[in-house]
C-alpha cells in the first residue's frame, strides 16, 4: 500500500526533525546542569580561599615573625601588630634592620579581603601569638595559627 504524497512528507518530516517540546526539555536540562556546575566551583572556590587563609596563618608568616622575634627578643605586640613586620615600631627602630619582615612591604589582607588578627601573647598560644583571619563574612569561623583538633580524652 502506497501513502498519499503528502502523508509520506509529514512522516519523514517528524522522523528528521525535534519537536519544540523536546528542545525544551533539553534545554531545561542543560541549564540545570549549568546550575550544578556553577554551585560546585563556588564551593570549591570557597574551599581554596579557607585553605589559603589556613596555610597564611599556619606557615607563611611564621617565618617573618620569628625572624622579627630573633632580632627583636620578642615577638611584636598585640598593639605593634604586624604592621611592625613592615615599619620599624618608634621605641625599636634602631634595631629593626633595613627591611622590611615581610615580602613587598606591606601586610597583605586575608582572601576575603579583611585585615588578618594578630594578638601576642595570644589566647590560644599563651607562649607566642595568635594569627588569625575571621573567615568568610557570609559564614565567619576564625581560621587561626592554633591546633583546632583536641587532644586525645580532652573535649573541644
Amino acid at each position: 500500500m502506497k501513502l498519499p504524497p503528502s502523508a509520506a512528507r509529514v512522516g519523514r518530516s517528524t522522523l528528521r526533525a525535534f519537536t519544540m517540546m523536546e528542545l525544551l526539555v533539553v534545554l531545561a536540562i542543560l541549564g540545570l546542569l549549568a546550575g550544578l556546575a556553577i554551585s560546585n566551583v563556588s564551593g570549591i572556590f570557597g574551599d581554596a580561599q579557607a585553605s589559603t587563609a589556613k596555610l597564611f596563618v599556619k606557615e607563611t608568616m611564621k617565618t617573618a615573625l620569628f625572624t622579627y622575634r630573633m632580632r627583636m627578643g620578642s615577638y611584636p605586640t598585640t598593639a605593634e601588630g604586624l604592621q611592625a613586620l613592615v615599619t620599624p615600631p618608634a621605641d625599636k627602630a634602631d634595631r629593626w634592620g633595613s627591611t622590611p619582615y615581610i615580602e613587598g612591604g606591606k601586610v597583605p589582607l586575608d582572601p576575603w579581603n579583611q585585615p588578618y588578627q594578630y594578638a601576642c601573647p595570644g589566647t590560644h598560644n599563651k607562649d607566642g601569638y595568635d594569627l588569625w583571619s575571621k573567615g568568610p563574612p557570609e559564614k565567619p569561623t576564625e581560621i587561626g595559627n592554633w591546633d583546632d583538633t583536641p587532644a586525645a580524652g580532652t573535649a573541644k
